[in-house]
């Protein structure tokens, strides 16, 4: 008998946790949580656990191979120098976003906090599509021939001219080139209220505006699950 479709997907958190020291002094540690499938019992679930996890060990190897050099160097530096010792820190979490219709959609979010006054945000979005357990294009939630990625510029161009207009936000000042350079077809997950693709720290804004997002509301531009044929084949 064949096996029935997800249509939701139950996870809990999977934490890990690792501190690194030099001479027995902690100069760097680390907390993960992703998401863990519960039960991971079908394919999907299994394809997505291993995805996962696979994610928490790269992190931690990510860390321990980048980040530990610079934090025993400026350990090292601050011994010298009878300063105060650093420990820099690094975690990597997860949220949910769209849970609903055979779509799953999440974004994990790190943060580097490394010395005083420097934190980086790195943002990943996913969004499966359950029955087959395959990441889903950003093109499928568009009309085939629709030219999605000048109209999600067009929206992001507003959106940026209404906040500086407001006052409520401040971008480069180059950057209308920047949008269209550091579009990233992949950076983008799902909500309720519409489709969200959001840009790299520091990519089109200084780092007090964190990680810019705009989001195009389905209906628009016939962006949308419902009435678009969703490419559910495996890229």
């Amino acid at each position: 008998m064949a096996q029935s479709s997800l249509t939701e997907l139950h996870t809990e958190p999977f934490a890990a946790e690792r501190e690194w020291t030099v001479e027995g002094i902690p100069v760097l540690t680390a907390a993960v949580e992703v998401p863990q499938p519960v039960p991971a019992t079908d394919r999907v679930s299994r394809r997505i656990l291993r995805y996962y996890r696979l994610q928490c060990r790269s992190f931690l190897r990510y860390c321990e191979r980048w980040l530990l050099p610079q934090a025993e160097a400026e350990y090292r530096a601050a011994l010298a120098a009878s300063a105060p010792l650093p420990c820099f820190h690094a975690e990597l979490q997860y949220r949910v976003t769209y849970n609903d219709g055979g779509l799953w959609s999440l974004y994990t979010q790190s943060r580097e906090t490394t010395l005083p006054g420097q934190t980086l945000l790195t943002r990943h979005g996913d969004t499966w599509d359950l029955s087959g357990g395959y990441p889903v294009e950003l093109s499928a939630f568009f009309p085939p021939r629709t030219p999605w990625k000048k109209q999600l510029l067009a929206l992001a161009e507003e959106e940026i001219q209404r906040q500086e207009r407001a006052g409520v936000s401040r971008y480069h000042e180059n950057w209308r080139r920047e949008l269209r350079r550091r579009f990233n077809t992949q950076n983008y997950y799902l909500t309720a209220e519409g489709l969200v693709f959001f840009f790299p720290m520091y990519a089109v804004a200084p780092a007090a505006e964190g990680i810019p997002a705009f989001t195009m509301p389905y209906g628009t531009s016939g962006c949308g699950m419902r009435g678009t044929e969703i490419n559910r084949s495996a890229p």
